[in-house]
């Protein structure tokens, strides 16, 4: 059997999934946290926060595209994309404690040193993530492997993310014994060792198995101009931004949402909640919603035969900004609703990231397909840029939205001027955003009968038997 071709086993889609549990400790960590944690604990202004989000992941698009092309030439012994797990993984558990690790400075002080730990942030999950994401496409050349591959993979990054919520909930008034600045920076300590170790088990129990054709060895422009062509790649990088954002602000919204919003009073949630101490229930929250996601992943293989991709992120798109819209129209006592409309919301939201990184290797199967050369780290770096950038706009849209409502984080009473802010961000501005998606997906070209087509072609073209 075409080694490229045969199935995965089950041990090591387990370690390539532990890979973006990694990621996710972090990714989850800043996402939801960071923003409340600027404004409330740091003392930052959502103005100044808003424009450094942005600024940061504006930055991303050209040192993902540099590092995809990076992983592409890359050769060692372990391969191109796999050694960059190892080399990375230390940086970037440090990176994390140092985004929130908050120095005794002035005001403008603490801006330069968010600036500064954002950017290593930022440099850290790129060199680790983009390689990531690019092993996934040349681990398997089948499709519907692949796809697999890629909801073994979400499965650990909703787990990442049950690590990092339960982690900050549970450990921050814990270990900083009611002082929030020492308790997130020791939760760090806790949550990076662990990226750390899972980083290295993904590296150890991984193999690249599909072959660059000798053709790739080329300049970096020629990369470029096949990427800019490449009608489908394109394409997916406005509906990974637009899908990440629309995640991004609806997460970032939710510690707000619960800290001033919702009224925890008489509902056994909240009573569930209090043992995990002051943000108990927007963590039990949280930890519902990955659970939906973690849940949604075993769906998404199935619901892909039936379907197909495309078809199936369209009726995501529309379940879940459905779902997200009609928050809006709750009450702030009114907690089960919340819970059940969040928890549907995310089904479909959970299964959208699965998509896309499948797609994503949809693209460059049809890139090496229509020009002989492969750059699957340069094709990869659109999910990885996708997600930055999303959080970054994201994380602006939010924090705007806010400073749009007057809110302020730092005084003992929410008006209900920052309330409105804070519903329409959990709910109104994040569905009519993703909406946007939909006019993308409409124009995707790579049906499930053309990938077919292009499956074969390049299993005839590697095997020899198409020459």
């Amino acid at each position: 059997m075409n080694t490229e071709q045969q199935g995965l086993t089950i041990k090591e889609k387990i370690a390539y999934a532990l890979g973006d549990t990694a990621a996710n400790i972090a990714w989850r960590s800043i996402g939801p946290f960071l923003p409340i944690f600027y404004t409330d604990v740091f003392g930052l202004g959502t103005a100044a926060v808003a424009t450094l989000l942005f600024v940061i992941r504006l930055g991303d698009g050209i040192t993902d595209v540099l590092m995809g092309m990076l992983a592409d030439r890359t050769r060692s012994r372990w391969g191109k994309f796999r050694p960059w797990l190892f080399w990375t993984a230390l940086p970037f558990a440090v990176a994390l404690v140092l985004q929130f690790t908050t120095p005794n400075l002035s005001l403008s002080g603490k801006l330069i040193w968010a600036y500064a730990t954002s950017i290593f942030y930022t440099l850290a999950y790129t060199a680790n993530n983009v390689p990531y994401s690019a092993l996934m496409g040349v681990m398997t050349a089948d499709v519907q492997e692949r796809t697999s591959l890629s909801s073994y993979r979400f499965f650990g990054a909703y787990l990442g993310g049950i690590i990092a919520t339960v982690g900050i909930i549970t450990l921050v008034d814990f270990l900083g014994n009611g002082d929030e600045n020492l308790g997130y920076q020791y939760t760090m300590y806790v949550l990076a060792s662990i990226l750390c170790l899972f980083s290295f088990i993904t590296f150890l129990g991984t193999k690249e198995r599909v072959p660059y054709p000798e053709s790739s060895k080329i300049q970096l422009k020629e990369d470029l101009k096949d990427l800019l062509q490449n009608r489908s790649w394109i394409i997916l990088l406005f509906i990974g931004f637009v899908f990440v954002t629309y995640n991004i602000i609806k997460g970032s919204t939710t510690m707000y949402y619960f800290n001033h919003y919702v009224e925890e009073k008489d509902h056994f949630l909240a009573g569930l909640s209090h043992i995990a101490g002051k943000n108990g229930l927007a963590g039990l929250y949280l930890l519902s919603l990955l659970l939906v996601s973690m849940l949604s992943t075993f769906f998404a293989p199935w619901l892909t035969r039936i379907l197909g991709k495309r078809r199936l992120f369209v009726i995501c798109i529309l379940s879940s900004s459905l779902f997200a819209a009609l928050m809006y129209l709750l009450s702030s006592s009114a907690i089960t609703e919340i819970f059940v409309l969040g928890m549907l919301s995310e089904f479909g939201a959970g299964i959208m990231p699965v998509l896309f990184f499948a797609m994503l290797g949809d693209s460059a199967d049809y890139s090496e397909y229509k020009n002989g050369r492969r750059a699957t780290g340069l094709v990869y770096s659109a999910g990885t840029f996708a997600m930055k950038f999303g959080s970054g706009v994201a994380g602006a849209i939010t924090l705007l939205v806010l400073n749009l409502y007057s809110y302020d984080g730092l005084a003992e009473q929410k008006t209900a001027e920052m309330l409105q802010g804070i519903r329409l961000n959990m709910s109104i501005v994040p569905a009519v955003f993703i909406l946007l998606g939909l006019i993308a997906l409409f124009l995707y070209p790579l049906t499930e009968t053309k990938m077919k087509e292009v499956q074969q072609a390049l299993q005839k073209r590697r095997t020899g038997e198409g020459q």
